[in-house]
Protein backbone atom coordinates (compact mmCIF):
# COMPACT_ATOMS: atom_id res chain seq x y z
CA UNK A 1 0.00 0.00 0.00
CA UNK A 2 2.67 2.60 0.73
CA UNK A 3 4.25 1.68 -2.68
CA UNK A 4 0.84 2.57 -3.89
CA UNK A 5 1.30 6.18 -2.27
CA UNK A 6 2.16 9.31 -4.39
CA UNK A 7 5.76 10.19 -3.67
CA UNK A 8 4.77 13.11 -1.68
CA UNK A 9 2.80 10.89 0.58
CA UNK A 10 6.08 8.50 1.00
CA UNK A 11 5.33 6.35 -1.78
CA UNK A 12 6.62 5.22 -5.20
CA UNK A 13 3.75 6.72 -7.28
CA UNK A 14 2.66 3.56 -8.61
CA UNK A 15 -1.08 4.42 -8.07
CA UNK A 16 -3.18 1.53 -7.66
CA UNK A 17 -6.58 1.14 -10.50
CA UNK A 18 -9.34 0.63 -7.55
CA UNK A 19 -7.51 3.86 -5.38
CA UNK A 20 -7.91 6.17 -8.30
CA UNK A 21 -11.72 4.32 -9.84
CA UNK A 22 -14.03 6.36 -8.15
CA UNK A 23 -12.01 9.86 -7.51
CA UNK A 24 -11.62 9.90 -10.74
CA UNK A 25 -14.96 9.20 -11.84
CA UNK A 26 -16.47 11.80 -9.46
CA UNK A 27 -13.89 14.32 -10.33
CA UNK A 28 -15.18 14.14 -14.24
CA UNK A 29 -18.65 13.77 -13.91
CA UNK A 30 -18.42 16.58 -11.61
CA UNK A 31 -16.46 19.00 -14.00
CA UNK A 32 -18.76 18.33 -16.79
CA UNK A 33 -22.09 18.27 -15.11
CA UNK A 34 -23.25 21.55 -17.15
CA UNK A 35 -22.67 20.27 -20.34
CA UNK A 36 -23.96 16.94 -19.69
CA UNK A 37 -27.46 19.38 -18.46
CA UNK A 38 -27.06 21.05 -21.79
CA UNK A 39 -27.11 17.68 -23.64
CA UNK A 40 -29.89 15.80 -21.44
CA UNK A 41 -32.10 18.90 -21.56
CA UNK A 42 -35.09 16.78 -22.92
CA UNK A 43 -34.26 13.66 -21.59
CA UNK A 44 -37.10 12.45 -19.55
CA UNK A 45 -34.95 10.94 -17.40
CA UNK A 46 -31.76 12.87 -17.10
CA UNK A 47 -30.34 11.73 -13.61
CA UNK A 48 -27.34 9.98 -13.05
CA UNK A 49 -27.84 7.39 -10.73
CA UNK A 50 -23.78 6.14 -11.03
CA UNK A 51 -22.90 9.61 -10.01
CA UNK A 52 -25.39 9.94 -7.63
CA UNK A 53 -24.48 6.17 -5.73
CA UNK A 54 -21.30 7.26 -6.19
CA UNK A 55 -21.80 10.63 -4.45
CA UNK A 56 -23.89 8.73 -1.60
CA UNK A 57 -20.63 6.25 -0.70
CA UNK A 58 -18.14 9.55 -0.75
CA UNK A 59 -20.22 11.26 1.48
CA UNK A 60 -20.75 8.43 4.38
CA UNK A 61 -17.57 8.79 4.75
CA UNK A 62 -16.69 12.28 4.50
CA UNK A 63 -19.82 14.40 5.31
CA UNK A 64 -22.13 16.09 2.76
CA UNK A 65 -20.77 18.41 -0.34
CA UNK A 66 -21.72 21.63 -1.10
CA UNK A 67 -22.71 22.63 -4.33
CA UNK A 68 -21.12 22.82 -7.00
CA UNK A 69 -19.27 19.81 -7.00
CA UNK A 70 -15.63 20.11 -7.61
CA UNK A 71 -13.96 19.11 -10.46
CA UNK A 72 -10.53 18.48 -9.31
CA UNK A 73 -9.34 14.53 -8.72
CA UNK A 74 -6.69 15.96 -6.05
CA UNK A 75 -10.34 17.01 -4.25
CA UNK A 76 -11.64 13.40 -4.32
CA UNK A 77 -8.85 11.65 -3.81
CA UNK A 78 -7.66 13.78 -0.29
CA UNK A 79 -10.28 11.20 1.70
CA UNK A 80 -8.78 7.90 0.45
CA UNK A 81 -4.65 8.93 1.06
CA UNK A 82 -5.50 10.11 4.53
CA UNK A 83 -7.10 6.97 5.15
CA UNK A 84 -4.61 4.96 3.25
CA UNK A 85 -2.01 6.57 5.49
CA UNK A 86 -3.76 6.15 8.80
CA UNK A 87 -3.60 2.55 7.84
CA UNK A 88 -0.02 2.72 6.81
CA UNK A 89 0.97 4.31 10.08
CA UNK A 90 -1.11 1.57 12.54
CA UNK A 91 0.36 -0.77 10.98
CA UNK A 92 3.83 -0.49 12.27
CA UNK A 93 5.01 -2.74 14.82
CA UNK A 94 8.49 -0.88 15.58
CA UNK A 95 8.95 2.81 16.31
CA UNK A 96 11.86 2.31 13.85
CA UNK A 97 9.62 1.43 10.92
CA UNK A 98 7.25 4.86 12.11
CA UNK A 99 10.57 6.63 11.87
CA UNK A 100 11.32 5.81 8.65
CA UNK A 101 7.96 6.54 7.05
CA UNK A 102 7.80 9.78 8.68
CA UNK A 103 11.12 10.57 6.96
CA UNK A 104 10.07 9.41 3.21
CA UNK A 105 7.29 11.87 3.59
CA UNK A 106 9.67 14.60 4.69
CA UNK A 107 9.74 17.41 1.85
CA UNK A 108 11.90 16.85 -1.32
CA UNK A 109 12.96 13.46 0.04
CA UNK A 110 11.24 11.54 -2.82
CA UNK A 111 12.82 14.35 -5.17
CA UNK A 112 15.08 11.02 -6.84
CA UNK A 113 11.67 9.33 -8.12
CA UNK A 114 10.68 12.87 -10.15
CA UNK A 115 14.14 13.42 -11.49
CA UNK A 116 14.52 12.57 -15.59
CA UNK A 117 16.85 9.54 -15.52
CA UNK A 118 19.57 11.76 -17.88
CA UNK A 119 22.97 9.93 -17.70
CA UNK A 120 24.59 12.81 -19.19
CA UNK A 121 23.19 14.64 -16.34
CA UNK A 122 24.47 12.02 -13.67
CA UNK A 123 20.49 11.65 -12.66
CA UNK A 124 20.37 8.09 -13.71
CA UNK A 125 20.49 5.22 -11.09
CA UNK A 126 21.90 1.70 -11.63
CA UNK A 127 19.86 -1.04 -11.05
CA UNK A 128 21.41 -1.49 -7.40
CA UNK A 129 21.02 2.14 -6.73
CA UNK A 130 17.75 2.08 -7.04
CA UNK A 131 17.16 -1.52 -5.53
CA UNK A 132 18.18 -0.16 -2.40
CA UNK A 133 17.26 3.14 -2.31
CA UNK A 134 13.11 1.54 -3.15
CA UNK A 135 14.19 -0.90 0.01
CA UNK A 136 15.05 1.68 2.41
CA UNK A 137 12.48 3.95 0.86
CA UNK A 138 9.74 0.88 1.85
CA UNK A 139 11.53 -0.84 4.72
CA UNK A 140 12.00 -3.77 2.89
CA UNK A 141 15.11 -6.48 3.38
CA UNK A 142 18.27 -5.76 1.69
CA UNK A 143 20.49 -8.35 2.26
CA UNK A 144 20.51 -11.46 4.32
CA UNK A 145 21.72 -11.10 8.41
CA UNK A 146 25.16 -11.78 8.29
CA UNK A 147 28.43 -11.07 10.75
CA UNK A 148 29.98 -7.34 9.68
CA UNK A 149 33.66 -7.03 9.51
CA UNK A 150 33.74 -4.66 12.15
CA UNK A 151 32.36 -7.81 14.60
CA UNK A 152 28.93 -6.11 14.60
CA UNK A 153 26.11 -8.38 13.54
CA UNK A 154 23.45 -7.13 10.45
CA UNK A 155 20.28 -7.75 10.34
CA UNK A 156 17.99 -8.01 7.07
CA UNK A 157 17.08 -4.17 6.88
CA UNK A 158 20.92 -3.55 6.64
CA UNK A 159 21.23 -0.32 8.68
CA UNK A 160 24.50 -0.66 10.05
CA UNK A 161 26.09 -0.38 6.61
CA UNK A 162 25.18 3.63 6.78
CA UNK A 163 27.34 3.68 10.17
CA UNK A 164 29.77 1.33 9.95
CA UNK A 165 33.27 2.86 9.43
CA UNK A 166 34.85 -0.59 8.13
CA UNK A 167 31.94 -0.22 5.49
CA UNK A 168 32.99 -0.53 1.59
CA UNK A 169 30.92 2.04 0.32
CA UNK A 170 31.13 4.66 3.23
CA UNK A 171 34.29 6.54 1.03
CA UNK A 172 32.47 6.02 -2.21
CA UNK A 173 29.40 8.03 -0.66
CA UNK A 174 31.81 10.72 0.95
CA UNK A 175 33.64 11.01 -2.72
CA UNK A 176 30.52 11.26 -4.50
CA UNK A 177 29.21 14.10 -2.16
CA UNK A 178 32.24 15.84 -2.24
CA UNK A 179 32.32 15.84 -5.46
CA UNK A 180 28.70 17.26 -5.99
CA UNK A 181 29.15 19.94 -3.21
CA UNK A 182 32.01 20.77 -5.48
CA UNK A 183 30.63 20.64 -8.75
CA UNK A 184 27.72 22.94 -7.14
CA UNK A 185 29.89 25.52 -5.77
CA UNK A 186 31.83 25.72 -9.01
CA UNK A 187 28.57 26.18 -10.82
CA UNK A 188 27.81 29.26 -8.18
CA UNK A 189 31.12 30.57 -8.98
CA UNK A 190 32.08 30.32 -5.73
CA UNK A 191 35.98 28.98 -5.20
CA UNK A 192 36.27 25.95 -3.71
CA UNK A 193 39.10 23.10 -3.27
CA UNK A 194 38.72 19.29 -2.43
CA UNK A 195 40.28 18.56 0.85
CA UNK A 196 43.08 16.43 0.17
CA UNK A 197 42.99 14.32 3.41
CA UNK A 198 41.81 10.53 3.55
CA UNK A 199 37.79 10.33 3.59
CA UNK A 200 38.51 8.05 6.40
CA UNK A 201 40.27 10.89 8.78
CA UNK A 202 36.50 12.77 8.48
CA UNK A 203 33.94 10.74 9.68
CA UNK A 204 31.19 12.08 7.87
CA UNK A 205 32.61 15.49 8.42
CA UNK A 206 32.18 17.97 5.39
CA UNK A 207 34.84 16.80 2.78
CA UNK A 208 35.00 20.43 1.21
CA UNK A 209 36.89 23.68 1.91
CA UNK A 210 35.89 26.83 0.82
CA UNK A 211 38.86 29.33 0.02
CA UNK A 212 37.86 33.14 -0.43
CA UNK A 213 33.81 32.55 -0.36
CA UNK A 214 32.53 35.16 1.43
Amino acid sequence: MQASMPVKHGGLGIRRVSSLANPAFLASAASTLSLQDQILALSPCSTDQFLNSYLSCWSTSAGPLSAPLPGKQSFWDKLGLQNDRAFIEDSFAEPSQKARFLASVAPHNGDWLLAVPVANCSLRLDDEAVRVAVSMRLGLALCAPHSCLCGDQVDAIDLHAMVCKKAPSRIARHQVLSDIIWRSLGSASIPATKDSRSHQDWSGKMVNSLTGAP
